[in-house]
């Protein structure tokens, strides 16, 4: 039996479609430039109304010390007393791809579904920025936040981090930084379906290869591109740390057919087993960002129901 067959049929519709359009998915691509072009036409084709419940704003703020500034997404419900939780949100793409604004509906979202200041940050990319680069941003950017909260009408009690795929496995490594560093206190994470493991040696890593979304090839790319040569310290690569006592609350989904299954259902039990209160759930039949792809399936319907109740109930 193939691994695609035991995609849920709902959600392999797209994927399908997607694979019709562009044989071997954008890993098919091999020029990284021509790669992010494909990935932001696709995703400007979807149109997205916007939404009268969000207001949003772009700012410019102090990168890491020495380093050029970042940019980030500020996005506020309208009409809701201040203050508010804050979520500080990182995109995803393989730590290659990705960016503010195509993961701006996601970031719309949370917002208006949680009641939550989300500051989203448009960190820098490999292989052009190897690790630290990307990494340090995101600290940077989590650090301007908290700093910054009462100006934002967040609660600095109520600040959590958000992010899925290279952005879940940033949402860990700048939870180990703001642990190791002294600061920001986070009140939670969720790093969904996390790149967390440089490795490559878990099942599931072997197993899928020929989904169309981040199969192995792609993955091994993206560390290589990623580490630009030098070994993964914990930062780049969270499932190499040694302690993971002291970090926030978390939250982790991965599905049944994503290649990051079972380095994450492993992260999350090491979580477990260094006293941190960890939620995880692993979907049937779902592929990596399925629900992105399939947003109005059953599937993604039910997963995007437990984050927001688990941001909810987090964030209180």
């Amino acid at each position: 039996m193939s691994r695609r067959d035991l995609i849920d049929p709902e959600v392999r519709v797209p994927l399908d479609q997607l694979l019709e359009a562009m044989p071997g998915g954008f890993n098919a691509i091999a020029d990284i430039v021509q790669r992010r072009a494909a990935v932001t036409e696709m995703l400007s084709a979807i149109e997205v109304p916007e939404n009268p419940n969000v207001v949003k704003e772009d700012r410019t703020v102090p990168g890491p010390q020495g380093e050029p500034d970042i940019s980030v997404r500020i996005y506020k419900p309208v009409n809701v007393a201040a203050p508010l939780p804050g979520i500080f949100f990182i995109h995803g793409g393989g730590m290659i791809l990705g960016s503010v604004e195509g993961e701006d509906p996601v970031a719309t979202l949370i917002c208006d579904q949680v009641g939550a200041v989300v500051v989203s940050v448009e960190y820098r990319l490999s292989p052009e920025n190897p690790h630290p680069a990307p990494a340090e941003d995101c600290y940077a950017g989590l650090r301007w936040t908290a700093e910054h909260a009462e100006e934002l009408g967040i609660d600095p009690q109520r600040l959590a981090i958000y992010g899925a795929s290279a952005g879940g496995g940033l949402t860990i490594a700048t939870a180990l930084m703001a642990r190791d560093r002294g600061g920001p206190a986070l009140a939670f994470m969720m790093p969904i379906y996390p790149m967390v493991d440089d490795r490559n040696e878990t099942a599931s890593s072997y197993e899928i290869t020929d989904i169309g979304i981040w199969d192995r090839a792609g993955n091994l790319e993206a560390w290589a591109w990623y580490l630009g040569g030098k070994p993964a310290d914990q930062y780049a690569a969270p499932s190499r740390a040694e302690d993971l006592s002291g970090l926030p609350p978390a939250f982790i989904d991965v599905g049944t057919v994503d290649l990051f299954r079972d380095e994450d259902i492993a992260f999350a039990q090491r979580l477990m087993a260094a006293g941190v209160p960890t939620e995880l759930h692993v979907h049937p039949g779902s592929y990596h960002a399925a629900e992105t792809f399939a947003a109005d399936a059953a599937l993604a319907q039910r997963i995007w129901a437990l984050r927001i109740d688990a941001l909810k109930r987090a964030l209180a």
